[in-house]
């Protein structure tokens, strides 16, 4: 599935007032309209709830960019329209992604993965993912470590709670430990994939 652009500062202030349908809120509708994307997602059985939630709300704010104002429904029940239509997408991908698998398995006996960086195609066993996932995390400095392990233990509700109890430990707001999160997982996929590069 395409990733939506994240939308400009303008487009996400202009999206936050609509959301808050004109009584401002200090972005806790924005937080509780994720909130509960992501557990509509949790509740389709998808593992990745939060990127999807993300990917619907950017959706949302880009589409508000592009047409000036969106009307006839409300916020709410507009960004579950987004939200089915960019979990039908999920599952499309999601049957393409396992058709490949179950060729790439018959092609390769070694259980060989292929990445793209940069235009070129690389492929590593699933062996050599996970040591290079195992050595960028412990690069990482050990607060941001022990956050990404705890932040995606767990499935559905579970996940949720685990990433309250998380929040309240750190004394963090959900919107701050999602950020948190979002940025540790960046830095890791980046080096993930340099690792990948280099072997």
């Amino acid at each position: 599935m395409k990733k939506t652009s994240t939308p400009t500062q303008d487009a996400f202030q202009r999206f936050l007032s609509w959301l808050d349908e004109g009584t401002a809120s200090d972005g806790q509708r924005y937080v509780e309209m994720r909130r509960r994307l992501v557990f509509y997602f949790d509740r389709k059985n998808c593992l990745d709830s939060d990127e999807l939630a993300d990917e619907t709300l950017s959706r949302v704010a880009q589409k508000l960019e592009d047409k000036g104002s969106i009307t006839g429904l409300s916020p709410a029940h507009y960004c579950y329209v987004v939200a089915k239509f960019v979990f039908l997408e999920h599952l499309r991908q999601a049957k393409r992604g396992q058709a490949g698998l179950d060729e790439l398995t018959e092609a390769h006996s070694d259980s060989a993965r292929t990445t793209r960086f940069e235009g070129q195609v690389i492929t590593q066993s699933v062996q050599q993912l996970h040591d290079c996932l195992d050595s960028c995390l412990a690069k990482l400095p050990a607060a941001d470590r022990e956050l990404i392990l705890e932040y995606y233990q767990g499935e559905q509700r579970a996940k949720i709670e685990r990433r309250s109890r998380l929040a309240a430990r750190l004394r963090l707001s959900m919107n701050a430990l999602t950020i948190r999160a979002c940025r540790i997982r960046n830095k890791l996929e980046a080096c993930v994939t340099e690792c990948c590069m280099e072997k």
